[in-house]
C-alpha cells in the first residue's frame, strides 16, 4: 500500500478510527465496488490448474470482492501454496482494482482446519464430551495457528445447534442437546479463534442462526415448527451467549424456515433479534447458497433479484460461496427497488471487519508462518489428548482397563479405517476423492503398536453399511483365539449432498468415489438409530463366544441398541475421535489414562421413544410408549471412570435469596478408588410450582476435575439468580419468586443429594444487561 501523506487517503491510514477509514472508503465506491464487497470468489473462479489467471481475475474482481472462499480446503491446495495463491490474490485487489480493497480469506475448521495438512481434532460432539470448556478454547487456539499461516481470517465456526434429534446426520456436529453445554463450549470455541484483539485473531462465525437441529423429522434443511418460548430459552440462547460473552463476530443463517419464514430472509431473527436486541455489530454471512435457495427451495422468491432483495433487506450481508444472487442488487438499486443505504449498511460491516483484521496492512499472510504452523507432528499430542478426553465409557463390568492381555482380537469396520475416524467437515471425510494428506491414527495401528503384532489378530468382519456377512467366520475365530476382544462399529461420517450443491461427488458419481454410503454427517439423516449394515449381527456373533467383548462405537451418533449394552462387557463412546484418535482409544483401553468423558446428548433405547432429551417437560417425561418407558438407555452427562468418587451433601450459602441475587452451592468431592481419574460435577435446577410448564430440571453449571486416590476437592458454584429467569407469557425475560431446588450429581439421572432455596421478593424482570450465560465456579482441594 502507499505510504502515509497528505496524499494518502483516510481508509488506508491506520492511526485513523476505524469508523473514519470506512467512512472515507465507503464515499469512493461505485454501487458496482459496494456491491462487490458483498460477494465471494471461490478459487477455481480465478485459476486454472492450480495458477492464478490474470484474465480470469480482471473479470471476476475487477470492482473487488468480499471473501475469497476457501482457497485451501475447496482448492485443494497444500499450505504453502494456499498461503503463496492468497499472497497473489490479495496484490491483485490491491495493484489492479481502482481502491485496492483486500478481501477476507474463509475456511471451515469445525473440528480443525479443513484443507489438506490441517490438523484434525475430534469432531464437535466429541469435544463437548470432554467437558471441558478449557481444553476446547485451547484447540481453537491450535486451529486459528493454522488458519492465519494460510492466511485465513473468518472461520466458518462453530455450530451452536441445540441437537436433539440423533436421526439427524449433523448432530455429530453440535455440542450436543444442552443449550447451556452448548454455550459454555460455543463461548470457548469463539474465544479461541478470535484471540483478544480483532488483529490478531479469525472472526468465528456462529451458526446456524437459528433452530437448525430443531427439524422435522430430523432431516436437514427441514422446516422447523418450535414456539417463541422454546426458540428463545433453547435454541437462541448459545448464540446470544456467544454475541454477549465472546463478541462472536460473524453469524450465518440457517437453510431451513421457522414457522414459514426461511431464516436467510427473516428480518426479525437476523436485524430485530440480532441486532436489535443482542446488539451483534458484526458481519451475517449466508449458508452456502442459502440465498438462491429462497427461489430455488422455498419458493419465496421467483427470481435471483428478488431473493437477493429479501436477504439484504432482512439483514443478510455476504452471500458465500459465489455470486448466485447478489450481483442483481446493482440493478435492484438502480431500477429503485433496494435503497443504496441498505447496501451501505451491509458494506460498512465488512468494511470496519477489514480495517479491524489489520488486512490493508497486513492482508497476506508471514512468509515463514506455515513452517511453523504445520507439518505431521503438530497439534499431536493434543489431539490425543483430546482423543482421550473425550472417550465415554458406559459400562464395565471390570474388564476394563485391560491389563496386560496375552491376546487381544480387533475386530470391526472401524478397527482400521482411517476416514472412519473422522467427522464430515474434516477435509479427508468432506472429500473422499481425493488424496489424505495427514496420517491418521487407527485403534488396530495403536494397539498393535503397544502390545506388538503378535498379540493382536485383527478381522474386520463386514463393512460399515454393507450387507455380506462373508467375512463373520474369520472375525469369531479371532475372538475365540484371544483372551479378550474390542470391537469397533459405528456409523460412517460424510457429507452426503449432491453434486450439484457443490460439495462432494454423490454416492453414485463415480466407482470408487464414495467407498461406503454415508450414514451419519450433512445430507446423511437416518430413520433407524441402529448399526448400519450387519454390525449387529457381527457382534451377536462375536457375543455369543465365551470371550469378554469390549465394544468402542467410533461414531457421531449415540446409537439405540440396548441388546449391544446386555451382551458386551463393556462399552465406551469413542465419537470421531480425528488423527489421534487411535492412540487416544488405546491410552484408555490399556489404562494409562483414565476415560474422562460424559454424554452431552441423552441415549435412546429405540428411535420410536424420540425424543428423550433430559430437559423435557413433565408431561412428556411421564408419558410412555405402550413397548418401552420413557427413561433413555444412558442419560444425558453419563459417563464412568476407573475411579470411584463420592459426593458429601450439597450445601448452599443461604436459602432465601433476592431475585437479582446470587446463591452459592458447594458440594465435597473425594476419590476413594485406587486410580486416579476425572469427575465432572454437574449443577441441575428445578422449579417448583412455576407459572407456567417448565423442564423438568436444567444444567446451570458443571466443573471437571482431577482427583488423585484419597484426594478431594470442593466445588462451589456461584449462582446468580439471573440463570433461574424464564420468559412470562408476554416473553419478558423473569425471575420468578419461589422454590428452586439445586441439585448435583453425575448425570441428568444420577443425583447425589439436592437442595432448596427461595427466591424471594417481588417478580424481576432481567434486563438484557443482566443476562448471565455462565455460572462461575471455584476449586478448593483439600
Amino acid at each position: 500500500m502507499a505510504p502515509e501523506s497528505a496524499d494518502t487517503p483516510a481508509y488506508l491510514q491506520p492511526d485513523r478510527a476505524a469508523s473514519r477509514r470506512v467512512e472515507d472508503l465507503l464515499d469512493r465506491m461505485t454501487v458496482e465496488e459496494k456491491v462487490a464487497q458483498l460477494t465471494a470468489v471461490r478459487p477455481d473462479e480465478v485459476t486454472v490448474d492450480g495458477e492464478l489467471d490474470g484474465a480470469l481475475a480482471r473479470e471476476r474482481l475487477s470492482n473487488g470482492v468480499g471473501h475469497l472462499t476457501r482457497v485451501g480446503g475447496h482448492g485443494g491446495f497444500e499450505p504453502g501454496r494456499v498461503a503463496e495463491l492468497v499472497r497473489e490474490l490479495q496484490s491483485f485487489l490491491a495493484a489492479e482494482t481502482r481502491l485496492g480493497v483486500p478481501a477476507i480469506p474463509h475456511e471451515e475448521c469445525l473440528s480443525g482446519y479443513m484443507g489438506p495438512g490441517g490438523s484434525t481434532f475430534p469432531q464437535a460432539i466429541g469435544l463437548a464430551s470432554t467437558f471441558d470448556p478449557d481444553l476446547v478454547e485451547e484447540t481453537s487456539r491450535r486451529i486459528r495457528g493454522q488458519l492465519l499461516a494460510v492466511g485465513a481470517r473468518h472461520a466458518l465456526s462453530p455450530v451452536l445447534d441445540v441437537g436433539r434429534d440423533p436421526r439427524w446426520g449433523r448432530i455429530e456436529e453440535t455440542f450436543g442437546e444442552d443449550p447451556h453445554l452448548v454455550a459454555r463450549m460455543g463461548v470457548a470455541y469463539v474465544r479461541g479463534l478470535q484471540g483478544a484483539e480483532p488483529s490478531e485473531g479469525v472472526s468465528a462465525t456462529a451458526k446456524h442462526f437459528v433452530g437448525h437441529g430443531a427439524g422435522e423429522g430430523g432431516r436437514n434443511r427441514s422446516s422447523v415448527q418450535v414456539g417463541e418460548r422454546a426458540l428463545r430459552e433453547v435454541h437462541l440462547r448459545p448464540f446470544e451467549a456467544a454475541v454477549r460473552e465472546a463478541g462472536v463476530e460473524s453469524v450465518m443463517n440457517a437453510y431451513h424456515d421457522v414457522d414459514g419464514v426461511p431464516c436467510a430472509g427473516d428480518e426479525r431473527l437476523l436485524t430485530d433479534v440480532l441486532r436489535g436486541e443482542w446488539g451483534f455489530d458484526g458481519t451475517v454471512v449466508s449458508d452456502y447458497h442459502s440465498v438462491r435457495f429462497l427461489r430455488d427451495e422455498h419458493g419465496v422468491a421467483a427470481t435471483a433479484r428478488e431473493a437477493a432483495v429479501r436477504a439484504l433487506e432482512a439483514g443478510l450481508d455476504v452471500e458465500l460461496p459465489l455470486v448466485e444472487c447478489y450481483d442483481e442488487l446493482v440493478g435492484a438499486v438502480a431500477d429503485g427497488d433496494l435503497a443504496e443505504a441498505t447496501v451501505d449498511a451491509a458494506v460498512r460491516r465488512v468494511l470496519r471487519q477489514k480495517v479491524e483484521k489489520g488486512l490493508f496492512e497486513s492482508p497476506a499472510p508471514d512468509s515463514g508462518a506455515v513452517a511453523d504452523a504445520f507439518g505431521p507432528d503438530a497439534n499431536r499430542e493434543h489431539a490425543r489428548r483430546l482423543a482421550r478426553a473425550s472417550l465415554t465409557l458406559l459400562t464395565n463390568d471390570g474388564t476394563l482397563p485391560l491389563d496386560d492381555p496375552a491376546s487381544v482380537a480387533v475386530v470391526g469396520p472401524k478397527a482400521d479405517s482411517p476416514a472412519g475416524q473422522l467427522g464430515d467437515y474434516a477435509y479427508a471425510a468432506h472429500y473422499p476423492a481425493r488424496e489424505a494428506t495427514r496420517r491418521v491414527v487407527t485403534p488396530l495401528s495403536a494397539l498393535r503398536d503397544r502390545l506388538g503384532e503378535d498379540r493382536v489378530a485383527y478381522a474386520p468382519g463386514c463393512t460399515t453399511t454393507g450387507s455380506t456377512r462373508d467375512g463373520f467366520d474369520d472375525a469369531v475365530a479371532a475372538v475365540e483365539g484371544s483372551d479378550v476382544a474390542v470391537a469397533f462399529v459405528g456409523a460412517r461420517s460424510a457429507v452426503a449432498l449432491a453434486a450439484a450443491d457443490g460439495e462432494v461427488p454423490a454416492a453414485d458419481a463415480a466407482p470408487g468415489a464414495v467407498p461406503d454410503a454415508p450414514t451419519s454427517g450433512e445430507g446423511a439423516d437416518v430413520v433407524d438409530l441402529s448399526l448400519p449394515g450387519v454390525q449387529g449381527d457381527l457382534l451377536a456373533a462375536l457375543a455369543a463366544t465365551d470371550v469378554p467383548l469390549v465394544v468402542v462405537l467410533v461414531s457421531g451418533k449415540p446409537h439405540a441398541v440396548p441388546e449391544l449394552h446386555e451382551a458386551a462387557s463393556a462399552v465406551a463412546h469413542a465419537w470421531l475421535p480425528g488423527e489421534e484418535g487411535g492412540n487416544g482409544i488405546a491410552d484408555v483401553l490399556l489404562g494409562s489414562h483414565g476415560p474422562g468423558g460424559r454424554l452431552p446428548v441423552s441415549v435412546a433405547k429405540h428411535v420410536g421413544q424420540l425424543p428423550v432429551y433430559y430437559a423435557r417437560r413433565p408431561n412428556s417425561r411421564r408419558e410412555r410408549h405402550v413397548s418401552v418407558d420413557a427413561d433413555p438407555l444412558y442419560p444425558f452427562g453419563h459417563g464412568l471412570t476407573y475411579a470411584d468418587f463420592e459426593y458429601d451433601p450439597i450445601r448452599l450459602d443461604r436459602n432465601r435469596v433476592a431475585p437479582a441475587g446470587t446463591v452459592t452451592a458447594s458440594v465435597a468431592v473425594e476419590n476413594v478408588g485406587d486410580r486416579a481419574g476425572h469427575e465432572v460435577v454437574q449443577l441441575y435446577a428445578h422449579e417448583r410450582s412455576p407459572t407456567l410448564v417448565r423442564p423438568v430440571q436444567e444444567l446451570v453449571g458443571f466443573e471437571r476435575v482431577r482427583l488423585a486416590p484419597d484426594e478431594s476437592a470442593t466445588v462451589a458454584f456461584e449462582l446468580p439468580t439471573a440463570r433461574l429467569a424464564s420468559h412470562d407469557r408476554e416473553m419478558n425475560l423473569v425471575v420468578e419468586p419461589g422454590e428452586f431446588e439445586l441439585r448435583v450429581g453425575r448425570s441428568a439421572a444420577d443425583i447425589a443429594s439436592s437442595g432448596v432455596v427461595e427466591v424471594v421478593g417481588e417478580r424481576w424482570t432481567v434486563p438484557r444487561s443482566a443476562r448471565r450465560f455462565v455460572t462461575p465456579t471455584t476449586v478448593e482441594r483439600a
